[in-house]
């Protein structure tokens, strides 16, 4: 019984000492001015999936949306809201820069898979909201979306050119009005750096994520680049004062009809980069 006792008392003082330091963790997160400051919209946050919420789980947390710049007007991902994935500055100069073992990932043996496979580490991500990459996502729309018009009026009858010139105006109606704004426009492992490079502390945010290697073949050659993950890496819990506004909203359903309510949050970063949200308006 003693034995049983001295478990409990042990297994209880761990959980008090757990809970003592996340709290700790949020207070310091939430002192001083915050790193940044930033108005998000329905646009950046996605709210939850129907069946994402149960009894259990009284809490409610939003999703950070952001992707990266697509390489091109043809690019495949270029109508996707929220994606990870290899933006073209993350070339192997800047691999190698960011201290990855790029020759040896471009080698063709044994160890090139483990270098590869075992290369994702923490860094810290810059992402910008509504500045140049998001100029530069909406006119690759309006490209695609001329291409497309042009190939239909140069072949009138061909029906699966005519549903290639409405998924591209879709798109482009997706890139004004609904997907995320925010793009991520560098990496780094100095914060202080970082921030001298993007001042702007409501435009730029920065916070932590993954990156990797990726090797891929380009005219038969091995080519190493740079992958950030998306991957759940950025939740942001709402307050319980707030979750009221998000609550009386419908979950999302998924599809191409589906339409966000509207809103908008302040988003403040705190000292150790985790984003938290301070308000919310609905109009």
């Amino acid at each position: 019984m003693r034995r049983r006792a001295l478990t409990l008392a042990v297994g209880a003082a761990l959980i008090l000492v757990a809970n003592a330091v996340a709290l700790i963790g949020v207070a310091y997160n939430r002192s001083g001015e915050p790193e940044s400051r930033l108005v998000l919209s329905q646009r950046e946050l996605g709210r939850p999936w129907t069946g994402y919420r149960n009894k259990e789980n009284s809490g409610l947390s939003l999703t950070l949306e952001w992707r990266v710049p697509a390489l091109n007007a043809e690019s495949s991902h270029a109508y996707y809201s929220s994606l990870g994935g290899s933006p073209a500055w993350l070339d192997e100069r800047r691999m190698a820069e960011l201290g990855f073992d790029v020759e040896r990932a471009k080698g063709n043996d044994r160890r090139r898979e483990k270098v590869i496979s075992q290369s994702e580490r923490q860094m810290l991500v810059v992402l910008e909201l509504a500045g140049a990459a998001w100029q530069q996502a909406r006119e690759q729309a309006r490209q695609r979306l001329a291409h497309q018009e042009s190939l239909r009026q140069a072949s009138p009858g061909a029906k699966e050119l005519v549903e290639a010139e409405k998924r591209a105006r879709e798109g482009l109606a997706r890139e004004e009005n609904e997907n995320t704004r925010l793009f991520a426009v560098d990496v780094g492992t100095d914060l202080a750096s970082l921030r001298a490079k993007y001042p702007d502390r409501s435009r730029y945010l920065i916070l932590k994520g993954k990156l990797r290697l990726l090797s891929t073949f380009r005219d038969k050659q091995p080519v190493v680049t740079g992958y950030l993950e998306d991957r759940g890496v950025h939740q942001i819990n709402v307050p319980h004062a707030l979750r009221g506004t998000f609550e009386a909203m419908p979950p999302r359903a998924g599809g191409p009809a589906e339409r966000k309510p509207p809103f908008t949050a302040t988003v403040a970063v705190g000292q150790r980069l985790e984003p938290r949200i301070e308000a919310v308006a609905v109009p």
